[in-house]
């Protein structure tokens, strides 16, 4: 029997690993390698509510940080079925472009806050396209309200009354504030997240209105007011004026301390994208210096 001294068993086991971990070296040395970039924001899906008719009301959040900015697209369902469309394609923006929110920063969208209303006029549940809206200006003027028949947009607590204006007509603003499952969704939303701000898109009005309710306008609705105005062209009003306005959401936001505007696009037909897109653009800007 061979006896090997336990020092030489040492060295020999040394030079062993040593001459293995060289070629393992050689061998993934000669393999690229592929840096993967760390995402700087995450994006997530949550549905916040129903509508009368069950379908759901989404909501899409991007980035992380405390602060959160939201825009809402729908609440007059397929009549500003623009609106909906406009917000989609903003989220198809996020997903490839996330580097444009400000560190701490976080972008919730709402696309479709009365998808009844718009399932009215498009036959459709989430995503669709022009082709699917209605030409019939009969049912577009009835996708303007949810399945109980009531202006989402008259049915917050904010000087709220049974009935509400829409230009010449009167219209249903529910039983009481927030009887209609669509605006509990929006109401639930903001008390829980408390975000910085509201944008809520609509049409056709090109121009961009600031929120009150009856303590005035909150400064910083001035400030986004004018920074969305600035960018995209629309004009900047303080105060909509043409007919009164009872139960808004923007109002009801107001009264609870978050600013809230409103962005009428020029059109019913166009989501008029550059122009929202340097809009969003100046506010992300405005809320990264605070």
């Amino acid at each position: 029997m061979l006896f090997v001294k336990k020092p030489i068993l040492i060295g020999i086991a040394f030079i062993l690993v040593a001459i293995l971990a060289f070629g393992l070296y050689k061998n993934f040395s000669e393999v690229p390698v592929v840096l993967v970039p760390t995402p700087i924001a995450t994006s997530s899906y949550a549905v916040i509510g129903t509508s009368v008719q069950g379908r759901k009301i989404d909501a899409y959040t991007f980035g992380v940080g405390n602060k959160q900015l939201v825009f809402v697209g729908g609440v007059h369902g397929g009549y500003e079925w623009n609106s909906v469309l406009l917000a989609y394609q903003f989220i198809d923006y996020l997903n490839q472009n996330q580097i444009v929110i400000p560190k701490g920063l976080k972008i919730a969208v709402i696309p479709n806050a009365n998808p009844d209303g718009v399932f009215a006029v498009t036959g459709k549940e989430g995503r669709f396209s022009v082709s699917d809206v209605s030409t019939s200006t009969k049912v577009l003027a009835t996708g303007r309200f949810n399945a109980n028949d009531v202006d989402l947009n008259r049915n917050f607590d904010c000087k709220w009354q049974p009935k509400g204006r829409w230009q010449s007509k009167i219209t249903s603003a529910g039983s009481s504030a927030f009887s209609e499952p669509e605006t509990k969704a929006i109401r639930d939303f903001a008390l829980t997240e408390k975000p910085l701000a509201f944008v809520f898109w609509h049409s056709a009005a090109g121009s961009v209105y600031a929120s009150e309710c009856k303590s005035g306008i909150l400064p910083v609705t001035l400030d986004i007011m004018n920074a969305y105005s600035s960018a995209s062209g629309y004009s900047a009003v303080k105060s909509f004026n043409a007919y009164p306005v009872t139960g808004d959401a923007e109002g009801w936001l107001a009264s609870i301390g978050i600013p809230a505007i409103t962005v009428e696009f020029k059109t019913h037909s166009s989501i008029e994208w550059d122009q929202n897109l340097a809009g969003i653009k100046k506010l992300l800007n405005y809320f990264s210096l605070k």
